[in-house]
C-alpha cells in the first residue's frame, strides 16, 4: 500500500483531531481531572501550611498531585484508543483512511496536541495556587526551576496518555485497559518499588517522576530529569510501535 501524501496526513491528522474534540467523555475525563487537582493541592498545600516556615518547597508541594492526577490522563487515553471500537465506528475508519500505520500514529499526535496544553494548565494551577497560599512561608521559588518542573510534569503527563492510548489499542476494550494499567500504576508498581528496589527507576512512571519532582534529599542513585525523560520515551515509543505492528496485522 502506497503512503499517502503530506496533504493527505494533514487531513487525517485534522480528522484525528475533530474526532477527539468531539467526544464528550474526553472532556468529562479533563474537567474531573481538573476539579481533583484543586482539592488534593488546597489538602497538599494545607498540610505543608501547618509545617515548618523557610522549610517548604512551593514546588514539591505544588505538583505532589502528579502522583494522583495521572489516573485521569491514564483514562483519557484509554478513552481515545478505544471510543471507536466501543460503537464499531473503527470499520467506517478504517474504510475510510485504509493507511492503518499512519491513522493509528496521528491519532497518537492528535492526543498529545490536545493532552500537552491541558496538562500543563493543570499542572500550573496548582503551583499557581500552592504558590499563593505559601509565598510567604516557604522556600523561594526560582522561575527558571519553576518553568522546567512544569514542562516535565507536563511532558510526564503526556507520556503517560498516549503509552495508556497504547495499551488501550492493543487491547481494544476499555474496562480492561483501565483496570490493568490502574492496578500497574497504583498497585504491582509501588510493590515492585519496595521488593525489587534495583530496577524502580526503569519502571515508567518511576522514571518519569524525575522529570518533575526533586528528589528526596537523602535518595540515592537518582535520574536525572532527561535520564528519566529518556526512559519514559522509550517505554511508550515500545508501546506505541507494538500497537501500530499489531493494529496494521488485525482484523478491527
Amino acid at each position: 500500500m502506497s503512503i499517502p501524501s503530506s496533504k493527505k496526513i494533514t487531513r487525517i491528522l485534522r480528522a484525528e483531531l475533530d474526532k477527539l474534540a468531539t467526544l464528550s467523555w474526553i472532556w468529562l475525563t479533563l474537567m474531573g481531572t481538573f476539579i481533583l487537582n484543586v482539592v488534593l493541592t488546597a489538602a497538599f498545600t494545607s498540610v505543608g501550611l501547618q509545617g515548618e516556615a523557610g522549610k517548604q518547597n512551593i514546588l514539591s508541594i505544588g505538583l505532589a498531585s502528579i502522583g494522583y492526577l495521572q489516573a485521569g490522563f491514564i483514562i483519557l487515553g484509554i478513552l481515545a484508543a478505544c471510543s471507536e471500537y466501543t460503537g464499531g465506528q473503527i470499520r467506517t475508519t478504517l474504510a475510510t483512511i485504509p493507511w492503518r500505520g499512519v491513522q493509528l500514529s496521528m491519532k497518537h499526535l492528535a492526543l498529545a496536541m490536545i493532552t500537552v496544553p491541558v496538562a500543563f494548565f493543570i499542572a500550573a494551577s496548582g503551583v499557581l495556587y500552592t504558590f499563593m497560599m505559601m509565598r510567604d512561608t516557604a522556600v523561594g521559588m526560582k522561575t527558571d526551576s519553576m518553568i522546567k518542573a512544569l514542562a516535565g510534569a507536563a511532558g510526564y503527563l503526556t507520556l503517560t496518555t498516549l503509552l495508556s492510548a497504547a495499551i488501550g489499542t492493543l487491547l481494544k476494550r476499555t474496562t480492561p485497559a483501565i483496570v490493568l494499567l490502574l492496578g500497574y500504576y497504583f498497585i504491582i508498581s509501588p510493590l515492585l518499588r519496595n521488593f525489587l528496589p534495583s530496577i524502580k527507576n526503569y519502571l515508567p512512571d518511576m522514571a518519569g517522576s524525575y522529570m518533575y519532582m526533586p528528589p528526596a534529599p537523602d535518595e540515592i542513585k537518582v535520574l536525572t530529569p532527561m535520564q528519566g525523560t529518556g526512559i519514559s520515551m522509550v517505554w511508550t515509543l515500545i508501546l506505541i510501535i507494538a500497537a501500530i505492528v499489531f493494529y496494521r496485522k488485525r482484523d478491527a
